[in-house]
């Protein structure tokens, strides 16, 4: 049977790579509106910055349930689907883990030695997980050649690897897993859930609010005095991960039973349903992305699915697609793309730093930030010709 694909998906995987490619670049700015970057932690507030995350992770969500029944359709036990969910959590998390430590260098390494460390990372995480399928010039080379020279990188890179202080030098250490090793730890359990639940929506939705409920103890704790669970750093990114569940779940029993206008309104409910619990619980813990708060995150769940509605009738019902042309190369290729900054700043981190200040701030720099993300998509984009895009 074939599936039609939901355009709407991969767009909102676009804008949101787009985006947080572009706030990303925000320290390269100055005198820039607040608004834009992330809260500080003691603040009860979240910048454009601070919905990025959310909504990649609610997209990670929106995806689980195609892919993991593509998989299924295609013949594949819940075992060995089982074993991939593995495999591709595990090149996350240590993604993440290697990029994580980029923070925890030690201060009076040379700038040289740690952009050539981050160059290295880079280029072993594509001999690792480029996708060989269709590998052009290198299909005369085994894949599995240029895999394991690329775990012999990281042996290296792990090797050489200078944290702490010079007189409590570290070596490598989780930390808070990074970005991609967040969303990999959240899609590990996402999709567990789902492979054992299918697409019965009260588990889903249960297990939806059982996380939120984890998200909250965390600030509260345990009935008797118990300390609080934290499932790998927060609740928070699984909860998010498992609203874009909730929504494709959804999508699967009703629009896909040709009730688009219920489906259409179920988001709007969810959407408001969500932003009520946010601001309720907001004189309570306050919005923060830093601090993962319950309302921080429910609020983002509530505007993730306000616009997965929106792009769904733009894109899907009404079938306006074209204007997304440009940047969808960020949505077929959205790991390839969130990596091409790590080559781009160690290599010509200098040239940027040498641009004159009117170019750097208030509307001149943002428009330069904009430039930036846009040229990343368009390179992802080339590197889709020359067929290197990861694949996990």
């Amino acid at each position: 049977m074939t599936v039609r694909r939901i355009a709407s998906i991969d767009i909102f995987r676009a804008l949101t790579m787009l985006l947080m490619i572009f706030v990303n670049d925000l320290w390269s700015l100055h005198d820039i509106p607040a608004w834009l970057g992330h809260a500080a932690a003691d603040e009860d507030r979240m910048g454009l910055a601070d919905v990025v995350f959310p909504a990649f992770l609610f997209i990670v969500g929106l995806s689980v349930p195609f892919a993991i029944d593509a998989r299924i359709r295609k013949g594949q036990t819940k075992g060995r689907v089982f074993v991939h969910i593995l495999q591709r959590a595990a090149a996350l998390v240590i993604m993440g883990f290697f990029m994580v430590n980029l923070e925890y260098f030690q201060p009076g390494i040379p700038p040289y030695y740690k952009a050539a460390w981050e160059v290295v990372m880079v280029l072993a995480i594509f001999l690792i997980w480029n996708n060989y399928k269709n590998a052009g010039v290198v299909k005369k080379i085994p894949a599995v050649c240029f895999q394991i020279t690329g775990f012999m990188l990281f042996i290296i890179l792990a090797l050489t690897y200078k944290g702490g202080t010079s007189l409590d030098p570290q070596w490598m250490r989780p930390y808070w897993w990074g970005i991609l090793g967040l969303i990999g730890w959240a899609y590990l359990l996402g999709a567990l859930i789902y492979l054992l639940a299918g697409s019965r929506i009260w588990i889903i939705v249960a297990a939806w609010v059982v996380l939120l409920a984890l998200n909250i103890q965390e600030f509260t704790g345990l009935p008797g005095k118990l300390p609080a669970i934290r499932l790998v750093v927060s609740a928070s990114n699984h909860s998010l991960v498992m609203s874009g569940i909730v929504a494709s779940v959804f999508y699967k029993k009703l629009a896909g039973s040709g009730k688009i206008n219920m489906f259409i309104t179920v988001l709007f409910v969810l959407m408001i349903v969500s932003m009520t619990f946010g601001f309720i619980a907001r004189p309570e813990w306050g919005i923060s992305k830093i601090r993962a708060t319950p309302s921080w995150t429910a609020i983002c769940a509530g505007i993730s699915f306000a616009f997965f509605a929106l792009m769904y009738w733009i894109a899907d019902i009404k079938g306006k697609t074209q204007w997304s042309g440009f940047i969808m190369p960020a949505g077929r290729s959205t790991l390839t793309c969130y990596l091409i900054p790590y080559d781009i700043y160690p290599t010509m981190g200098p040239v940027i730093m040498l641009l004159p200040d009117t170019l750097t701030g208030g509307i001149a720099g943002l428009i330069k930030s904009l430039i930036f993300a846009l040229l990343v998509v368009w390179i992802t984009g080339m590197l889709e010709k020359i067929n290197l895009r990861l694949k996990i």
